[in-house]
């Protein structure tokens, strides 16, 4: 029986340590998430945009699109309704071929960003091979009569400190993200949801979708808009979020 005791006693010390070790685990991660914001260049070198001061109630809402056309209609008039300016990021290879729908983005002032021209990582490429694609898509949105195209979201969000450094000297502004459902995987509108409203705080980006490939994405926005503006949120532009912000850094390895 002293065995048995014995024996147990240290079984609950181990388990207590597990216990604390995992406790200490989760607060760590949750400082770091607070602290993962980031801001362009600094004395450490260029950086990229991942969120905006937690303080903040301020919250943007982005979309990527590199292909088709069917699924952003319902989504601008999603975000009409509910009287939300987003951030659309778009490969100049998708602008030539919608140049309609690149005009009824701004001119709904909503912000326009880009995610170079040929969308394919630049990560699998050489940087004097990205810097080409850049500056063709710097070329190609001017042609479409927008010059002022300086918001940069690597396709795929695959990027380097080299890409980083490439990006500043071209004059481009690199934009992440803080909260990603991962609505290109169509995992279910509630799930969409849920993602968004459990994680999101103030001054985080989120990153969705508005490819052809997405066919929950819009339902989801018909819960999440007027859910976050019921939490106190206020959703703002990239450029906004920029003006108004003083980000904290965080270090691209």
């Amino acid at each position: 029986m002293e065995h048995f005791y014995a024996w147990n006693g240290n079984r609950i010390k181990k388990w207590g340590l597990v216990i604390v070790a995992a406790l200490f685990c989760a607060i760590f991660l949750w400082v770091e998430r607070d602290n993962a914001f980031s801001v362009f260049s600094t004395d450490k070198g260029p950086r990229a945009l991942i969120s905006s001061s937690s303080k903040s109630k301020d919250v943007a809402i982005t979309f990527n699109i590199s292909w088709g056309q069917e699924e952003v209609y319902p989504i601008l008039e999603s975000l009409k309704k509910n009287d939300v300016k987003a951030t659309f990021f778009v490969s100049g290879e998708w602008a030539e071929k919608h140049p309609d729908i690149l005009k009824e983005i701004t001119e709904n002032k909503h912000d326009l960003g880009m995610m170079g021209y040929r969308y394919k990582s630049y990560l699998k490429q050489d940087i004097t091979q990205v810097k080409k694609d850049l500056l063709y898509a710097k070329e190609t949105f001017k042609k479409l009569g927008y010059e002022e195209v300086n918001l940069l979201r690597p396709p795929s969000g695959h990027f380097n400190k080299e890409v980083l450094t490439l990006a500043e000297d071209l004059g481009f502004k690199v934009v992440q993200w803080s909260i990603n459902p991962e609505d290109y995987k169509n995992p279910g509108t509630q799930t969409i949801v849920d993602e968004i409203m459990k994680e999101t705080q103030g001054g985080d980006i989120i990153v969705l979708h508005a490819s052809d490939s997405v066919k929950q994405t819009n339902e989801a926005l018909k819960t999440v808009l007027p859910g976050l503006k019921q939490k106190g949120y206020e959703f703002v532009s990239i450029s906004e979020m920029i003006s108004k912000t003083d980000a904290k850094s965080s270090s691209i390895k």
